[in-house]
């Protein structure tokens, strides 16, 4: 049986959008990991919002496989490394990146 050149081409892409689409799903964020970082975020904002030593209303907090990353503005260099350190202390961060400016 002979297959005409556009139905071989025709395949050949839809294998090829096919092994893509399973690339890019193995990479995606489950579930599970979602609810976790939902919780592990919360954690975060909630413990700086209950210390007196930073000012948790300035600074935004993000969870993504457990890593949070940290923004906003602090009073001092000292006041920076409190939010980090309290974000590290939180069950679940398996690392913390921070973007937090300091203006005094």
């Amino acid at each position: 049986m002979k297959h005409s050149p556009t139905l071989n081409a025709a395949a050949l892409a839809i294998m090829l959008f096919a092994a893509s689409g399973c690339a890019v799903a193995r990479d995606a964020q489950s579930p599970g990991h979602y609810s976790d970082d939902t919780a592990i975020t919360a954690a975060v904002r909630t413990r700086l919002a209950q210390s007196p030593a930073v000012d948790g209303a300035a600074i935004t907090v993000d969870t993504m496989q457990g890593i949070v990353m940290l923004a906003g503005v602090s009073r001092s260099a000292s006041e920076k490394a409190a939010v980090e350190s309290i974000a590290r202390q939180v069950s679940g961060v398996a690392a913390v990146k921070s973007i937090i400016d300091v203006r005094p």
